[in-house]
């Protein structure tokens, strides 16, 4: 009777309160791993290719902690890239709400992957083999449920608690945290369409999968980090197995050579409009800062009324006229038609933009328009256009 008391109370492994802690962490560490290794960067957008024996192990540990199926993961992903903060995309905060992404995540990612029209356009590419048919994909539960008796036997009875730990790890954290909060609140190094943001400089706890911002303007990128102070714990994974063999990296985020003394000032060719459209996001980012610093101090010029009335118009100076609410954007062409020079800057920024975005444009008219708007820039006498134009002439030309 004592034995069987004490393995209900210390399982095979006889391990403390806290040594349990710890291998409960590290287990859905691995989890978390295998979701943005496997899932998301290798299956999903094809930024690297795994060797055999770790993807069948990822997909094992999976079905075991999550009982998901790579085919459902990656095809409500692919949605949600293809649909991005519209009414379709199955888990965007901005359309269905912050409250209901964050709490009821997994209930959006388990009614989307019963839709047979995503499944059917975006799963192509995954595993379709006699385990996947025969066992992840038929007995779905069963891993699951193989996983509580191994937590029991090898925690004993606080191995249910371990159990449930690992069953909720996914569902909050990446359907819920990275699907919600990401496209919520943080911060932004790329002013790509969306709202993706990066949660934190440091992705650790969610396998780098905190860097969303750049993982949604690189969605083929392997490493998710861009800036030198930003780590991805998941790229540091890859980089071992990349090391064993066992991984091979297809595409990282390119990052622009930049020009330096008087060879910034080299005449825009081809291949400068070439790494321009390659890094469009970065120049819009950067370009938006320049902006809010322009109307930081129009504002700051203004009767204290009007300083009132105009102030929280900051958040939406950047952005496309039409992605503005209603009342701000009244409030906003106001004050555009008070100032001249900030109404040059909001111009001409959508002037930028337009020019990679005229598909029907040749390279050499999108090269004359760029140069015909660096120009007036450089002559426009404000300093953020000036900023602007002098970042595309430093821009190290790319082969063309």
């Amino acid at each position: 009777m004592e034995s069987v008391l004490n393995f209900l109370h210390n399982g095979l492994l006889g391990l403390t309160a806290w040594q349990t802690v710890f291998a409960t962490l590290a287990m859905t560490h691995v989890t978390i791993a295998a979701v943005t290794i496997y899932l998301h960067r290798s299956q999903a957008h094809r930024a690297l290719d795994l060797h055999p024996i770790v993807s069948h192990f990822f997909r094992l540990w999976l079905w075991l902690t999550t009982g998901m199926q790579t085919r459902d993961w990656v095809s409500v992903h692919r949605k949600h890239h293809a649909k991005c903060e519209t009414t379709e995309d199955p888990h965007s905060p901005q359309t269905r709400g912050l409250r209901t992404v964050l709490l009821r995540g997994a209930e959006l990612y388990m009614a989307e992957r019963k839709n047979s029209e995503t499944i059917a356009r975006f799963s192509r590419g995954t595993p379709d083999d006699w385990v996947e048919r025969n066992v992840y994909a038929r007995w779905i539960w069963q891993g699951c449920g193989t996983m509580l008796v191994a937590d029991f036997l090898l925690f004993g009875v606080a191995g249910i608690a371990v159990w449930a730990v690992q069953m909720m790890w996914i569902p909050f954290f990446a359907a819920g945290v990275i699907n919600g909060v990401a496209h919520f609140w943080g911060y932004r190094n790329f002013d790509c369409p969306d709202a993706s943001t990066n949660i934190s400089p440091l992705g650790w706890l969610i396998g780098g999968e905190e860097l969303h911002n750049n993982h949604h303007t690189f969605p083929t990128s392997a490493k998710l980090s861009y800036k030198w102070y930003e780590f991805d714990i998941g790229w540091g994974y890859i980089r071992i197995l990349q090391a064993l063999g066992l991984a091979k990296v297809l595409r990282v985020a390119p990052k622009p050579q930049m020009l330096e003394g008087a060879t910034a000032h080299a005449p825009i060719d081809l291949g400068t409009l070439q790494t321009l459209i390659n890094n469009r996001y970065e120049l819009l980012a950067r370009f938006a800062r320049e902006v809010r610093r322009e109307f930081r101090q129009e504002v700051a010029q203004l009767a204290s009324a009007d300083r009132a009335r105009f102030s929280g118009l900051q958040r939406w100076i950047h952005k496309d006229m039409s992605d503005v609410p209603e009342p701000q954007r009244e409030s906003l062409s106001d004050l555009l038609r008070h100032s001249r020079a900030l109404h040059t800057v909001v111009e001409m920024r959508a002037e930028l933009a337009q020019i990679w975005m005229q598909a029907a444009a040749s390279r050499e008219q999108m090269l004359h328009n760029l140069q015909d708007w660096v120009a007036r820039a450089e002559a426009s006498g404000s300093r953020a256009l000036r900023e602007i134009a002098a970042r595309i002439r430093a821009y190290a030309p790319a082969p063309v």
